[in-house]
């Protein structure tokens, strides 16, 4: 029997880099807890906090013409009872230009009724990622 997103942490990071990827702000949002606390911090960006300002940064980067593939290494995962943090290197390559970039990411999953939700997504550029990979050719974020 195939599982619903988010009845493991592991499935619900896997439903946030499916969205991620598809540009798809239904299937984000649906990754997110209902709790106006959530918090996302994309690479060069200001701290976006509830659910209103989360779904327009989604939003604007999913407007981007760029395409976004993701490959995740690295991941280190810990896990309690009711909350799992996932510490992940985002291999992140922009296409059609092919450009790429590391992104280290934490991602804090909390046990809700609805099974495991995002609460936190805080992105930021590796420190030894070239100067070049900051923005997108057209200054947007990368994620």
């Amino acid at each position: 029997m195939a599982r619903r997103p988010g009845s493991t942490p592991h499935d619900a990071e896997q439903a946030f880099y499916d969205a991620l990827e598809k540009r798809d702000l239904e299937a984000m949002m649906s990754v997110w807890a209902a709790e106006e606390e959530v918090v996302c911090i994309h690479p060069g960006g200001p701290r976006l906090t509830g659910h209103e300002q989360v779904m327009a940064g989604w939003r604007q980067i999913f407007a981007s013409k760029l395409e976004l593939v993701f490959e995740l290494q690295d991941q280190h995962c810990f896990q309690g009872a009711m909350l799992a943090i996932h510490i992940v290197h985002e291999h992140i390559t922009l296409l059609p230009e092919k450009h790429r970039a590391l992104v280290v990411a934490t991602n804090v999953y909390l046990l809700t009724g609805r099974g495991w939700r995002m609460i936190l997504h805080h992105a930021s550029l590796a420190p030894d990622a070239p100067a070049q990979t900051t923005a997108t050719p057209d200054n947007r974020l990368l994620h």
